[in-house]
Parts: structure tokens; C-alpha cells; sequence
């Protein structure tokens, strides 16, 4: 009796086991998706746009509607921007940005002094705060953490148009989370500190004023490239001006001796890149 009882639990437990459904094959792996791209546009003189992976815009120094930019009248009118980065207050930086503003709500970011200057200028008040607002080797978090803003020196002048002082002028350092480290100069000399902006963070693109008479130019910009030892460098400030006679070959012949490693890159206007 006892083996019967044995029996009839082992065949009911091997009907168990071979009623059970076979695994689904597994599925086989797509192609990975890219991982979206930040993309950087000159504008003309010292404007930029930076795209980020999300969609979210910057602009630097808006005066988009330099005579270098054909279209910047129009552009001014109609780009998106959900921050405006402005390095100093003089006239060819501020440019178009509380125009821009006031369409788009763009929040302003500037040295504390500098942007309650601009702001005394029509700059929209409730755009700038202490959320955006910071002081040389501050860092601030923006767009949800997708982007740090680092406020570094530079060495040159800020006035607003009716003269009045503006805090220092400035440059950033721009790093897009999982994306590139951009380094925009503002209007500067070269000076010794820029080694530890390269320091502190790897540069993968340093966009660099080279015009001259205003700001350094390109034997200079080349000597400012050794010391942040940036992967790329885009020139800018030049042409703008017959005064801005600095040229991008100029900066690539001055390259090849002081910098070697650093690439050239030489922007077209409203032309984007990938980084």
C-alpha cells in the first residue's frame, strides 16, 4: 500500500513538472540608440548657442545681431532660450539679451553685481536671482542638473552703456552633464590663473577671443591654450570690427608652436557642431 501511495506521488509530480510552459526564447538585442548630442553654434563676435542633450538652450553673450550674423536681426527675434549667459557688460556682449528675455523668460546668468547692473538696464527683474546669480568660482546647477555654470576671471573691463560700473568681467565654464566642458574666455588677456581652469576641469572645447586690440590675439589665445590644455579651440571676437584684425590661421600657425596638441577649430557662422 505504502509503494502504491509512493508511486502515485512521483507520477503526480513529474505531470507537474512536464505541464509547466517552456521559457520564451529571448529576444534579441536592438541596435543601441546614440546618446544625444550637445551642439554648439557661433553666431558672430562672441555669441554662442549651446543645445543641450534635453533640448534646453543657452545663449552666451547674445548680440546676435552683430554685422557678422546675417540673419541675427531675425534670429534675435525668434530663438529659443531658456538661459542667457552674459560675461560682462559692455554693449557687443549684452547685446540683444533683455529683448530675448522678455520674449522667452529666459533666466539671466552673470556675476551678482553684473546682473543687477544689467537688470537696472530693462533686463526683466524676477529673470535673475540668487539662482543664477554667483561670483567667480562659484559653480551653479541649472536645467535640472544638466548643466554647471562655473564662473572663472578674466582680465579686461565692464561698463554698462551709460557708464557705469559693472562688476568684473568674466568667462564660463560650462559642463553638460554626461556631455562636453565648454570654456568660454569672454574678452581677456591670457593670464598665468588659466592653467587652473584646465585644472580643475578638463576643457573639450575653449572658445577664445583672438581679434586683438581689445582682447588678446591669436600668438596670445595660443599661449592661454597651453595653459588650459583644452581638447579643441573655436576662435571668436574677430572680423567683427577692422580694428579685430586677429585671424584663425594666425592662431593655427601660433598653435603649432606654443600648442601643438590643442585642435583647431574654425566655426562658421550659424553653422552647428557636435560635441
Amino acid at each position: 500500500m505504502k509503494l502504491s501511495l509512493i508511486s502515485l506521488a512521483l507520477l503526480a509530480a513529474v505531470g507537474t513538472a512536464t505541464a509547466q510552459p517552456a521559457p520564451a526564447p529571448a529576444r534579441k538585442a536592438g541596435p543601441r540608440k546614440a546618446a544625444a548630442a550637445t551642439q554648439v553654434t557661433w553666431l558672430g563676435h562672441a555669441a554662442f548657442r549651446i543645445v543641450t542633450p534635453s533640448g534646453k538652450t543657452l545663449l552666451v553673450d547674445p548680440w546676435l545681431s552683430n554685422p557678422s550674423n546675417p540673419t541675427g536681426k531675425d534670429e534675435a527675434k525668434s530663438t529659443k532660450a531658456d538661459l542667457i549667459l552674459i560675461t560682462h557688460a559692455h554693449f557687443d556682449h549684452v547685446g540683444d539679451a533683455t529683448d530675448i528675455a522678455k520674449r522667452t523668460k529666459a533666466k539671466l546668468v552673470a556675476t551678482f553685481d553684473l546682473g543687477n547692473a544689467i537688470v537696472g538696464s530693462g533686463f526683466p527683474k524676477d529673470q535673475f536671482g540668487m539662482d543664477t546669480g554667483g561670483n567667480f568660482g562659484g559653480t551653479l546647477s541649472l536645467l535640472d542638473g544638466e548643466v554647471n555654470v562655473t564662473f572663472v576671471p578674466a582680465i579686461h573691463s565692464s561698463v554698462t552703456g551709460d557708464g557705469k560700473a559693472a562688476g568684473n568681467p568674466g568667462g564660463f565654464v560650462i559642463a553638460v552633464t554626461g556631455g562636453p566642458t565648454i570654456y568660454h574666455t569672454g574678452d581677456t588677456d591670457v593670464f598665468g590663473d588659466m592653467a587652473q581652469i584646465g585644472r580643475f576641469k578638463k576643457i573639450d572645447l575653449m572658445l577664445a577671443c583672438i581679434g586683438g586690440h581689445f582682447t588678446m590675439d591669436p600668438r596670445r589665445a595660443a599661449e592661454a591654450a597651453k595653459l588650459v590644455r583644452p581638447k579643441q579651440i573655436a576662435p571668436m571676437h574677430y572680423g567683427t570690427f577692422p580694428v579685430l584684425k586677429g585671424t584663425p590661421a594666425e592662431l593655427g600657425t601660433a598653435l603649432k608652436k606654443s600648442a601643438p596638441g590643442v585642435k583647431l577649430v574654425t566655426l562658421e557662422v550659424g553653422k552647428p557642431i557636435t560635441l
